[in-house]
């Protein structure tokens, strides 16, 4: 997924500050698509690996560990998938879950349940990655960068939020067409359309992240 965090809510773990487009789940193994959850699908022109575990959180046993994990440790890693402290709160309240689609089902009940106030609150952590798209190598790459940073900056003008989108499912090399022509494409939206269509990206971009959070809990 690739999403893109507005530079005014970078998490404080971000390395870099906001210039270059990318997406946030850099890393392959992450996907899903977003830009930027915590070991985040891809998605979003913001990163994908969002913020950080809570501590004691490493790699390994899958959902038991997300289960057994105590509320508060719960809710962070939770937050690193999407920035609502309700939907986090209201995530792990309801575990233990039975397998990762009652875990998935739960984060979309949750997340279309969000009201405004709370699809901001999650937009403010997304941010503009620093970082350069993955795969995108080649004569005129760094004219589409310049492109897309343009487009984004002209996207938070219009919308005053974010852009994000969930790249899962396309290759490293199709990241950078898929980002550019999306923005492109939802620049044209009336802003109520395109609230409804960042609600859903967001939305795919924490189902992403969870899969990936609960696959890697100790």
């Amino acid at each position: 997924m690739y999403q893109a965090r507005h530079p005014s809510g970078r998490h404080p773990s971000d390395p870099h500050p906001s210039e270059e487009p990318t997406l946030s789940g850099d890393n392959p193994a992450a996907r899903p698509t977003t830009l930027h959850p915590p070991h985040s699908p891809r998605c979003g022109i913001p990163s994908q690996s969002r913020g950080a575990l809570p501590q004691g959180y490493s790699g390994g046993a899958g959902l038991d560990g997300f289960n057994t994990l105590p509320s508060d440790d719960a809710v962070a890693a939770l937050l690193a998938c999407c920035g609502s402290l309700r939907w986090a709160e209201r995530v792990a309240a309801h575990r233990p879950y039975p397998d990762p689609e009652s875990l998935l089902a739960a984060s979309d009940e949750a997340c279309y349940d969000l009201t405004p106030a709370e699809i901001d609150e999650a937009l403010a952590g997304e941010s503009f990655s620093a970082r350069p798209l993955v795969g995108a190598r080649g004569p005129g790459t760094l004219a589409a960068h310049t492109a897309l940073r343009a487009a984004h900056a002209e996207y938070e003008r219009r919308f005053r939020h974010a852009f994000v989108i969930c790249l899962d499912g396309y290759r490293d090399d199709e990241l950078l067409d898929q980002v550019l022509s999306g923005i492109r494409t939802r620049l044209g939206n009336e802003p109520d359309e395109e609230r409804a269509v960042t609600a859903d990206e967001l939305r795919r971009l924490t189902r992403g992240r969870l899969a990936r959070l609960a696959a890697s809990c100790p």
